[in-house]
């Protein structure tokens, strides 16, 4: 799988998870020149509370495209170290 954003590719992996119709990348394949941080926060009642990363591509940035669950609930472990995209990040194989 690949995500990319604006043709440039911010992450790929052969070993992604799908929760919700989201592919969860491992951490370790997000490219590390485009990630910034994030304030935001959410709670999700099964997988806990999520983090959030803001992407720069070309100068432009992206707020809030990525986001992970530093310490997932237990119905959640398989998302641990994953980072998982929304719009305009495009996820395909």
């Amino acid at each position: 799988m690949r995500a990319t954003l604006k043709g440039t590719i911010i992450a790929e992996s052969d070993n992604t998870v799908v929760v919700e119709g989201n592919h969860y990348f491992p951490v370790s394949s997000l490219d590390p020149t485009v990630v910034g941080s994030s304030d935001l926060q959410t709670v999700c009642p099964w997988k806990g509370t999520a983090s959030y990363y803001d992407l720069t591509v070309d100068g432009e940035t992206t707020a809030n495209a990525a986001w992970y669950y530093p310490e997932p609930e237990e119905k959640a472990t398989a998302i641990a170290d994953r980072v998982a995209f929304g719009r305009p990040v495009v996820v395909e194989s």
